[in-house]
C-alpha cells in the first residue's frame, strides 16, 4: 500500500516538474509504474485513514483484490506508454505531461478510494485530464467527452447519495438487491466504460488524443468504468436473475454495435475506439453470464463467465495498447491516420507491422494469444449454462450466437485493417520507416506479453483444453509449412509480371482499398449503419474520372444525442429572460434556493 501512494506522489511531482523539463514527467510516469505495479502483482493489501476537513467522512484508501488487479494494467501500460511517448512527442512542447500524470494519478485513486467523495474528486481529476489532453487538438471530440463524462457522473452522484445515507464510507454501503443501485451503475459506469449507446464520445476522444494516450484510455481508462460496476455489485449482494439478462444483453449489443461500426472506418484509430467499444462489450458479457450463473446456483458458470470478464480487462489493455502504439508509430512514419492513404508499410516498417500483426491476430481471440483465453472462458461459462434450465439456456444461447457473430467480423475487421494498411503497394509516396527504440520497445513488450499470456494461461489459468486447442491451431500450423515447403522442394521458383486484365501498367489504385473491402459485410448491415454514398459513375466510351465515396455517421449520435441535446438547447433558450444581468437578481435567486432547501430539510 505505501509503494501505491509513493507512487501516486511521484506522479503528481512529475506533472509539476513536466511544466520546466517535460521529460521530467515521463520519467516519473515509468517510476511510478515500475514501483506501483510490485504490490498489485503481489496482490498486497492495506488500509490508509487520513482525517480531513472535508465534509462526508475521511481520506481513505485500501488495496484489496479488486482494486490490485485493475492497478496492474493501470501501472503497467501507463509506464510503457510514457516510454513510447518521449520519442513520440519528441517534437511537442506543449504541456501534455501534467495532465497524463494526472491523469495516471486520478486512475490509481479511483481504484483504491474506499470514500465516496474522494472517489469522486478522483473521477474528475481523471476526467478533466483527459479532456485536456483530448482537446488539445480537437476541441470538440473534448468538449464531447467532458459531456459525456459529466452526464454519467451525475448519475454516480444520484447512487452515491443513496448509498451514503448514514456515511459515504465504503465500508458502510449495503443496497442488497437495490435495483436502483443496479441500474444507476450500469448508466453513470457504463458510460465511462463505453457501453451502447452511453459511446458516442469514445470514437471521438480516442483518435484526436496523442497515440500514447490513446493508448492509455483505450486499455485503462474506459476499465474503471468496469471496476466502478463490478465494485458496486459487490455492495448489492445476491443480484436478481434480470441483472445477469440485462448486462448481457447490452454486452452483446455493445460488442455487435462496436464491431460493425469498426468495419465502415477508414480513420484507423477511430477503428481501434469502436472496436473499444466491441471489447468492452464482450467484458459485460462474460460478467452478466457470471451473475446468471451466480443467481441459477451455478457455481461453474459464474466462476468462467467472471474470470473471462476480468481476464479480458487485462488482455484488452495488453492487445489494445499495442494496437494504438502502433497506429501512433504509423500516423508518426507517415502523417496520416486514412487507411485509404496507406499500403505496403510492412516493407518499410517491419518492427511496427509485426507487432501489430501480433495485436491484430490477439483481438481476433486466436490460439496461442492472449484474447483466446479470455474469450474462450466466456465461451465455456455460455456452453455450461446452456445445458441448464430455459432461464440459463436462452441467454446462454443468445450470447454464443452473439460472440460467435462478433468474432468473425473482428477477424474480418482486422484482417481489412493490417492488408489494407501493410501489405500491397503504397498507395501514396508515404516515406516511412519504424520508429525510434523509445517507440519499439513498448510495442515488442506488449506483443511479447500477449503471447506470454496466450502461452502460460494452461498453468496460471488451470485450464487444460486452453493449452491443447492452443497447441492443436500451432502444430496445424506447423504442419500447413512443412507441407508446402515439401511441396515447394524441388521446384523451379519463377518470376513472371501480374497477369494484367489488359491494363499495360497496373497501378496500386487497382487494389482493394478498406471501403470495398468492407463493403460486401456493412451491406448486410446496411440496416444499422445507414451508411451515406456519395457515387460519380463512369460516363461514355472513355469514361474520366469516377468515385465512390461512402460515409457512415454514428447513429446514437445523430438520431439520439443529435435531437435531445438541440431540444435542451430550446428549452433552455426559452429560460434566457431569468439572465438580465443584474447581480442583486441572482442573489435574489440564490436566497430563494436557500429557503426552499431549508423548508425541505425542516419537513
Amino acid at each position: 500500500m505505501t509503494l501505491v501512494l509513493v507512487a501516486v506522489a511521484i506522479l503528481l511531482v512529475g506533472a509539476v516538474a513536466s511544466l520546466a523539463a517535460p521529460r521530467a514527467g515521463a520519467a516519473a510516469a515509468v517510476l511510478a509504474g515500475a514501483l506501483g505495479i510490485i504490490p498489485a502483482l503481489a496482490g498486497a493489501s492495506g488500509d490508509v485513514r487520513w482525517a480531513w476537513s472535508v465534509p462526508g467522512g475521511e481520506f481513505h484508501v485500501a488495496v484489496d483484490g479488486l482494486s490490485a488487479f485493475f492497478l496492474i494494467p493501470i501501472f503497467g501500460l501507463s509506464a510503457l506508454a510514457a516510454v513510447y511517448g518521449v520519442e513520440y512527442l519528441a517534437r511537442d512542447r506543449r504541456p501534455t505531461w501534467i495532465f497524463y500524470n494526472l491523469l495516471v494519478a486520478g486512475m490509481v485513486l479511483v481504484v483504491i478510494s474506499r470514500n465516496a467523495m474522494l472517489f469522486l474528486v478522483a473521477w474528475e481529476v481523471m476526467a478533466l485530464a483527459s479532456y485536456f489532453l483530448v482537446a488539445r487538438d480537437d476541441e470538440p471530440a473534448g468538449r464531447t467527452f467532458l459531456i459525456a463524462s459529466h452526464l454519467g457522473t451525475a448519475f454516480l452522484l444520484v447512487m452515491f447519495v443513496l448509498l451514503g445515507r448514514s456515511s459515504l464510507d465504503f465500508d458502510s454501503f449495503a443496497a442488497s438487491g437495490s435495483s436502483l443501485i443496479f441500474l444507476l451503475a450500469v448508466v453513470g459506469f457504463g458510460t465511462k466504460a463505453g457501453f451502447v449507446p452511453f459511446h458516442v464520445w469514445l470514437p471521438e476522444a480516442h483518435p484526436a488524443a496523442p497515440s500514447h494516450v490513446s493508448a492509455v484510455m483505450s486499455g485503462v481508462m474506459i476499465k474503471t468504468g468496469i471496476y466502478g460496476l463490478v465494485r458496486t455489485l459487490t455492495w448489492l449482494g445476491e443480484p436478481p436473475f434480470w441483472w445477469g439478462w440485462l448486462l448481457a444483453a447490452v454486452g452483446a449489443v455493445s460488442a455487435l454495435t462496436g464491431i460493425v461500426f469498426a468495419l465502415a472506418q477508414r480513420d484507423l484509430k477511430r477503428m481501434l475506439a469502436y472496436s473499444s467499444v466491441e471489447n468492452v462489450g464482450i467484458i459485460a458479457l462474460g460478467l452478466g453470464i457470471g451473475m446468471i450463473g451466480q443467481s441459477a446456483g451455478l457455481p461453474a458458470v459464474a466462476s468462467l463467465g467472471y474470470s473471462g470478464a476480468m481476464l479480458h480487462v487485462i488482455n484488452h489493455a495488453l492487445f489494445k495498447g499495442l494496437l494504438f502504439l502502433g497506429a501512433g508509430a504509423v500516423l508518426h512514419a507517415t502523417g496520416t491516420r486514412e487507411l485509404e492513404r496507406m499500403g505496403g508499410l510492412l516493407k518499410r516498417m517491419p518492427v511496427t507491422g509485426a507487432t501489430f500483426l501480433v495485436g491484430a491476430a490477439a483481438i481476433c481471440g486466436l490460439p496461442a494469444l492472449n484474447g483466446f483465453v479470455s474469450e474462450f472462458l466466456i465461451l465455456t461459462a455460455c456452453f455450461h449454462a446452456a445445458s441448464g434450465s430455459v432461464s440459463t439456456a436462452v441467454p446462454a444461447l443468445a450470447a454464443i450466437a452473439a460472440l460467435a457473430l462478433v468474432t468473425g467480423l473482428v477477424l474480418a475487421g482486422f484482417t481489412r485493417a493490417f492488408g489494407v494498411a501493410f501489405l500491397g503497394e503504397p498507395r501514396t509516396p508515404l516515406e516511412a520507416r519504424d520508429p525510434g527504440p523509445w517507440m519499439r520497445v513498448p510495442m515488442l513488450v506488449l506483443a511479447a506479453a500477449c503471447a506470454a499470456v496466450g502461452l502460460g494461461a494452461p498453468w496460471f489459468v488451470g485450464f487444460r483444453w486452453i493449452g491443447i486447442v492452443s497447441a492443436a491451431f500451432l502444430a496445424l500450423v506447423g504442419l500447413l509449412a512443412l507441407a508446402r515447403r515439401a511441396l515447394l522442394k524441388g521446384r523451379p521458383v519463377e518470376a513472371a509480371g501480374t497477369w494484367d486484365c489488359g491494363y499495360v501498367r497496373p497501378t496500386a489504385r487497382m487494389q482493394y482499398t478498406a471501403s470495398s473491402f468492407a463493403q460486401p459485410i456493412t451491406e448486410m448491415f446496411a440496416l444499422m449503419l445507414r451508411p451515406r454514398r456519395t457515387v460519380k459513375p463512369p460516363e461514355g466510351l472513355f469514361p474520366g474520372a469516377s468515385e465512390l465515396r461512402t460515409e457512415t455517421p454514428d447513429l446514437c449520435r445523430e438520431k439520439l444525442y443529435g435531437p435531445l441535446m438541440a431540444g435542451v438547447e430550446r428549452g433552455l433558450w426559452r429560460l434566457r429572460w431569468m439572465q438580465q444581468g443584474h447581480v442583486h437578481l441572482y442573489v435574489l435567486y440564490i436566497a430563494l434556493t436557500l429557503v426552499i432547501l431549508m423548508v425541505w430539510k425542516l419537513g
